[in-house]
C-alpha cells in the first residue's frame, strides 16, 4: 500500500516562519494534478492523493491523506505549490486581535 499511496510515506516538515505555517511535503512521482489540498473552516488541512482515491484495495479512504489540526488563518488564503516534487503550502498565520482595554475610574473616597 505504501508503493502505491506516495501521501502515505511522504516526508512533511512544518516550519514556522514569522508570518505563516508552511508545510513542505516531499512527493516525488506525483504531478499537481494528481494532489488535492483541502482547508476547511474548521482550520483542517488536508493533503489527498487521487492515485489512491480510485484504488479497490483501499477500503479505508482516510489512508490517502495526510491532515493537521492547527488553528490557522482564513481558508481563502492558503495557496500551494509544487517545485521539483515537494508540495509547498504556506498557511498565512492568524492574526490576533489586542483586546480594547478602557481605564475604569473608581468612583468615591
Amino acid at each position: 500500500m505504501m508503493n502505491r499511496c506516495p501521501v502515505l510515506s511522504t516526508s512533511t516538515d512544518w516550519k514556522v516562519t514569522k508570518d505563516a505555517h508552511v508545510f513542505l511535503s516531499d512527493l516525488p512521482g506525483l504531478k499537481k494534478d494528481e494532489i488535492k489540498v483541502e482547508v476547511n473552516d474548521r482550520r483542517v488541512l488536508q493533503i489527498i492523493d487521487d492515485k489512491c482515491a480510485d484504488d479497490d484495495d483501499n477500503d479505508d479512504k482516510n489512508k490517502k491523506m495526510i491532515k493537521w489540526h492547527r488553528s490557522m488563518g482564513s481558508p481563502e488564503k492558503v495557496k500551494a505549490h509544487m517545485e521539483n516534487g515537494v508540495l509547498v503550502v504556506p498557511v498565512p498565520k492568524q492574526e490576533l486581535k489586542k483586546p480594547n482595554t478602557k481605564l475604569v475610574q473608581i468612583q468615591g473616597n
